[in-house]
């Protein structure tokens, strides 16, 4: 069973490469992100409360999130394995998410860091022409990235579960060296 979380900055290729690699393994890719513009373009109530953080380049709150990631994972089409995409992004939702992962009776996730510079990655979001991807907007969110996020590396090495891969070269070399990071780490 396939089951990785992948972390990185925005921009860093999580989606590109969790879309290759979930249609590569036939499981879910999860996305945290694709979920919240769903419930943004559709004016869910969810959609509505999170616009306001993401409108400021601020994380929407674990609670919200947690709620759409314990929904989702309890979907039959997980059974097999997933790709998480965007979660957790803190400590608190990590500890969450290895809870509900005990209660779902799914265990043995890879975490992959996907490691991309920071002028990198806002030269790629700046390309990717999103209307809230301004360069002041991009390195808040990198900041809160720092702050917030990147204490999961920590909290996942100590588990030995992280994979660090080298999110700055070309796709299909990123692709390559995720393949064989996550068949050595099984």
């Amino acid at each position: 069973m396939t089951r990785i979380i992948f972390l990185g900055p925005p921009g860093a290729g999580k989606g590109t490469q969790a879309k290759a690699l979930a249609k590569h393994w036939n499981i879910p890719h999860i996305s945290t992100g694709d979920i919240l513009r769903q419930a943004l373009s559709e004016q869910t109530p969810l959609g509505i409360e999170a616009q306001t953080y993401m409108d400021k380049g601020e994380l929407v709150p674990d609670r919200l999130v947690e709620a759409m990631v314990e929904e989702r994972l309890n979907q039959s089409d997980t059974k097999s394995g997933w790709i998480l995409d965007g979660f957790p992004r803190t400590v608190v939702q990590a500890a969450f998410l290895e809870k509900l992962l005990q209660n779902l009776s799914q265990g043995g996730e890879r975490v992959v860091n996907l490691d991309v510079p920071d002028e990198v990655v806002i030269e790629r979001l700046l390309q990717r022409g999103r209307k809230d991807d301004t360069e002041d907007v991009i390195r808040r969110r990198l900041q809160i990235y720092r702050s917030e996020t990147s204490p999961l590396i920590d909290y996942y090495c100590t588990r030995n579960q992280l994979v660090v891969v080298n999110g700055n070269q070309s796709l299909e070399d990123v692709t390559t060296e995720l393949e064989e990071a996550i068949a050595s780490a099984d």
